[in-house]
């Protein structure tokens, strides 16, 4: 009898040893993907993405809403080509359902008022923002865009931002280069924001 119950007891322990490897990896692809360099809007230059990175990028990710995201439960990722055109995207899991939503509703009207913030803190700049809408992706995507232009140096810079959200977890994703919004792929940088999300989880 105690063999039997010897046997019951290894057989049971091997069990959960088998379960712990299998939940290992499904814990660790529970963390939200990111966009690859070929899902960026498309560009007469490829992509380079970086790694994924702990926190949150120095300036906080964007101009528009710098430090909105906190580091702690974000990850990031950069993206650049050689026409000087850039992006990140960054990625927060929210403690809960209602602190997502709280965040998203933040970066929303930080991205919806950034034209004449930038415009107050830098006289001379002529900034402009712009609201594209929004995409039935999940709990759904929000599109802005950013157009300064600089009188005193001469350059003009366009922005495209979209925040989106999958139950606890936001995303942001940033696109820029030189130029005005009719320069801008606002058609491709939906479908990569719409990617993003769906990618999430």
């Amino acid at each position: 009898m105690n063999t039997f119950r010897t046997a019951l007891a290894t057989a049971a322990a091997a069990a959960l040893g088998l379960a712990a490897l299998a939940t290992a990896p499904a814990q660790a692809a529970a963390q939200p993907a990111f966009l690859a360099a070929s899902e960026m809007p498309k560009s007469s230059a490829p992509w380079t993405a970086s790694k994924v990175f702990a926190g949150v990028p120095e300036n906080g990710g964007t101009l528009c809403a710098p430090y909105k995201i906190p580091a702690q439960d974000s990850r990031y990722r950069d993206f650049s080509n050689e026409l000087d055109a850039y992006g990140v995207q960054i990625t927060n899991v929210a403690r809960t359902e209602a602190d997502a939503v709280k965040l998203v509703d933040t970066l929303r009207e930080s991205l919806a008022g950034c034209g004449s913030q930038l415009q107050q803190q830098n006289p001379g700049m002529q900034a402009v923002s712009g609201y594209h809408g929004k995409i039935a992706v999940e709990e759904g995507a929000w599109v802005y865009s950013l157009d300064t232009a600089d009188p005193r140096v001469g350059n003009s810079d366009i922005h495209l931002f979209a925040v989106g959200r999958d139950g606890r977890t936001v995303t942001l994703v940033r696109w820029g280069q030189m130029g005005d919004l009719k320069d801008a792929p606002l058609t491709a940088f939906r479908t990569t924001t719409k990617t993003a999300v769906n990618k999430l989880h």
